[in-house]
């Protein structure tokens, strides 16, 4: 196994394009968000500069977990097929601390709210990434004690992958024991959502059993509103990379006192001085009321037939 991104591409590309085509078939009825101009090339130049800055990042991690594996003891054998079940076990609970710390720590979400700031989820959300990425590194450290580098890059390839196709509005949810044990589209919509039941669930990443473990998970219900709980009015890739970078120095900067300051690094992205500071915010020290003009909740299960 091995880094997949790079030559899966294409195939992203493609699968896009086919989903573009796809809504010139939506029927009337089928409340989906769809496509934007502007809001795609945003998307697709985050994502291309990402792969670019995430190449030295890559070359980093690379030589952390090789100076590791060198000298640790506890190699597993690479050619049994129970070490590749556990080498997915473990980093996919890696990845859901990794994200999950993501949302919860402010300094941490000043990076990954790049992901969130689209009010639109299609497969071109999936490649909104952050230009400059939150630190990954710590969380997969401890597998380079037991797998290969070369293992560890390859698996996390596929989770990425199969995450790219989480994000669209053409699947509706899938057979129960499906839903039950992986993450899916309608999972990942919920994740997605600015309504208050819908901050901070489902930080899965292929397997959504370690949501339902630690009490992250929520159901799709009520149609999901996409983006932050206050939206940017840009499609500027630089301003959607750094804006919550400018708002998190300036609280900082403007703290009376080094708790405080700490408090706006560390603690969630919602926190002041006072208060919990708990939810997906992407903004600064403000409370949202729901929207009152948000529809009623309703269910929204649609069959993956004609999707």
């Amino acid at each position: 196994m091995h880094d997949l991104i790079l030559p899966a591409i294409p195939f992203f590309v493609l699968f896009l394009v086919l989903e573009i085509l796809s809504f010139r078939h939506v029927h009337e009825d089928e409340d989906l968000i769809g496509y934007e101009t502007k809001d795609t090339a945003a998307s697709l130049t985050m994502g291309l500069t990402s792969v670019v800055v995430g190449a030295a990042w890559g070359l980093v991690a690379i030589l952390t977990y090789a100076a590791i594996y060198t000298v640790s003891p506890l190699h597993l054998p690479t050619d049994a097929w129970w070490t590749y079940a556990l080498l997915f076990l473990a980093d996919d609970l890696a990845f859901y601390w990794y994200h999950r710390v993501g949302h919860e720590v402010r300094v941490f979400w000043a990076a990954h709210v790049v992901h969130h700031s689209s009010e639109h989820f299609n497969l071109s959300t999936a490649l909104r990434q952050p230009i400059v990425p939150m630190a990954a590194l710590p969380f997969w450290v401890p597998l380079a004690l037991f797998f290969p580098p070369w293992m560890i890059f390859g698996m996390q390839s596929v989770s990425l992958i199969y995450q790219f196709f989480l994000h669209t509005e053409r699947v509706g949810r899938l057979p129960a024991p499906i839903e039950f044990v992986f993450n899916t589209p309608s999972h990942h919509r919920v994740h997605h959502g600015s309504q208050e039941e819908y901050l901070d669930r489902n930080y899965g990443g292929i397997l959504i059993v370690w949501d339902r473990l630690f009490g992250t998970f929520e159901g799709e219900g009520r149609r999901v509103r996409y983006g932050l709980t206050t939206n940017l009015e840009t499609h500027h890739p630089v301003t959607i990379a750094s804006h919550e970078w400018v708002d998190l120095a300036r609280d900082v900067r403007g703290a009376s006192r080094w708790r405080d300051r700490l408090g706006d690094l560390f603690k969630g992205p919602g926190w002041t001085p006072g208060t919990a500071g708990r939810g997906l915010a992407g903004q600064t020290a403000k409370a949202r009321a729901e929207d009152p003009a948000d529809p009623a909740p309703e269910a929204r299960a649609p069959a993956l037939s004609g999707r």
